[in-house]
C-alpha cells in the first residue's frame, strides 16, 4: 500500500497549482482546484486519503463548510461512515451545538446538529488543508462538546511551520501532502 500511496500523492501533487503572492505578498497559495477538475487525480485524492485512514474504525467524518465538504462526504462513503456538517451559525435547521475559536483577525463559530453522534461515536476530523490548525481544533472541539471521540485528524494537504499539527497535539494527524514552505 506504501508505494500505491506515494503513486497517489505524485497524481495529486502534479495537479495542485502553485501560486505566489496570492492573497497578499510573500503568500505561497495551494491551489487544490486542478485535483478536484481532473477525475482521476479526485479519485486517487479521495483513494489516498481513505486508505489512509481505514484503520481508525471511523462511524463518522464531520467537516466545515466549505472546503471540507468538498471531500469529506466522499471520504465518508468510502469508509462506510456518516457525514455530519459543521456549519457557520444560523443555517442549520435543528437543535445545534456550536463552539467558538479564534481567528488571525477575530472569532468565528462552528454548529453541528445536536443529534447526530451517540456518545462514544468514533469521528474522523476531515479539512482539505492543515495551516495553523484553527478549523481543526474547533472541529475536534465540536466532536468532543457532542459526546464524540476524534479518532483522527485527515488532511488533503498540510503546511509545515504554520502551527496546525502542533495545534492538533494529541490527536492522530494523517496529510497526503505536506509542504515545507508553508
Amino acid at each position: 500500500m506504501s508505494d500505491d500511496l506515494d503513486g497517489v500523492r505524485g497524481l495529486v501533487a502534479d495537479r495542485i497549482a502553485t501560486i505566489h503572492d496570492h492573497p497578499s505578498p510573500g503568500i505561497v497559495f495551494r491551489d487544490i482546484t486542478p485535483v478536484l477538475a481532473d477525475p482521476v487525480t479526485l479519485a486517487g485524492a479521495v483513494d489516498g486519503l481513505t486508505a489512509m485512514t481505514r484503520d481508525l474504525g471511523v462511524q463518522r467524518v464531520i467537516a466545515a463548510e466549505a472546503r471540507g465538504f468538498l471531500l469529506g462526504p466522499a471520504i465518508a462513503r468510502e469508509l462506510d461512515a456518516g457525514f455530519i456538517l459543521a456549519r457557520k451559525p444560523g443555517r442549520l435547521p435543528r437543535r445545534t451545538v456550536a463552539v467558538d475559536y479564534a481567528l488571525e483577525y477575530g472569532q468565528d463559530r462552528l454548529e453541528a446538529h445536536a443529534d447526530l453522534l451517540d456518545p462514544g461515536t468514533r469521528v474522523l476530523v476531515h479539512d482539505d488543508l492543515l495551516a495553523t490548525g484553527g478549523t481543526a481544533g474547533a472541529l475536534c472541539a465540536l466532536v468532543e462538546a457532542l459526546g464524540g471521540v476524534v479518532v483522527g485528524c485527515s488532511f488533503l494537504v498540510e503546511l509545515d511551520g504554520l502551527g496546525g499539527r502542533e495545534r492538533l497535539a494529541g490527536h492522530d494527524v494523517r496529510t497526503l501532502l505536506r509542504y515545507a514552505d508553508g
